[in-house]
């Protein structure tokens, strides 16, 4: 199964940031043939402040019931649909009417949505640079674990922030997951020091595919310059990254192998080990 990870450099201008996604796709599903195609965390609004994200956000129809959305939601159910692949749309900012979340929708090719998950850890912390980042302060935390299936694989979903909590990837792959989305928009300075090591390692523990798209360059958060890290990958269960996006709004494609997920849980069955070899603490 053929997947691509498209990277972006959005900003506080929802329409402008709609069509950069909407060219981006269509760009790598003309040179490339995937059948997934996923974009990057909060992808609809970086920066301009809590206006501006609360401008951005959208009431989602009821889950599953087919019913119109607005407009980000029929733009990756039209891509869907148009281009007959699975859409995993990072995550959007939902108006949840008491408050905002943030919000991954999966379409089928159909144009049918499959999966809906709400980020679990919100972004809480200051950064090395004395940066404070307060995700909590707009956003609600979702609940559940989320998993679709597409191509024959069970995808599960996590957003940015969840990389750092190991027991969620452990506690998906106990679902069946054999591949893990992270949309993220992780900082420039959090990035370059933990943002490849962090995927591996999940990479790794889980025994699963992680598809990691996110966003690049510079955007404007209440007049000051903020930079995200980019650097969009997949990496196999081996920990080996197959694909990697250059600098700059783009995209990679790599082809995930059942095969290869087969032959490391083989060779090396940690999930029946833990079964077997409980620790209590």
């Amino acid at each position: 199964m053929r997947v691509s990870v498209i990277q972006m450099n959005q900003g506080s201008d929802k329409a402008a940031n709609l069509a950069q996604a909407r060219r981006l796709i269509e760009a790598a599903v003309e040179a490339d043939r995937p059948c997934l195609v996923t974009l990057p965390e909060t992808w609809t609004n970086l920066g301009g402040g809590r206006d501006s994200r609360k401008a951005a956000a959208e009431i989602l129809p009821p889950a599953g019931s087919g019913e119109p959305g607005g407009a980000a939601y029929e733009m990756l159910r039209d891509l869907a649909r148009t281009h007959g692949i699975h859409v995993h749309g990072g995550s959007m900012i939902e108006d949840g009417a008491e408050k905002l979340f943030n919000t991954t929708l999966v379409f089928d090719p159909s144009g049918a949505e499959i999966a809906r998950y709400r980020k679990v850890h919100l972004f809480d912390i200051t950064g090395p640079d004395g940066t404070g980042y307060k995700e909590s302060a707009l956003y609600g935390a979702g609940d559940q674990l989320v998993t679709f299936e597409a191509g024959g694989i069970t995808f599960g979903c996590t957003i940015c922030y969840d990389i750092r909590f190991a027991e969620q990837y452990l506690a998906l792959r106990k679902l069946g997951v054999e591949a893990i989305l992270v949309p993220s928009n992780f900082t420039l300075q959090t990035g370059k020091d933990h943002w490849e090591v962090l995927l591996k390692a999940r990479a790794i523990e889980s025994q699963c595919w992680i598809l990691a798209a996110a966003s690049t360059g510079q955007y404007e958060e209440r007049g000051a310059q903020r930079s995200v890290y980019g650097h969009s990958l997949v990496a196999d269960p081996w920990g080996h990254v197959v694909a990697k996006v250059s600098d700059g709004i783009g995209w990679a494609t790599a082809r995930i192998d059942p095969t290869v997920t087969a032959r490391v849980r083989r060779d090396m069955p940690v999930l029946e080990h833990r079964a077997a070899r409980p620790i209590t603490l």
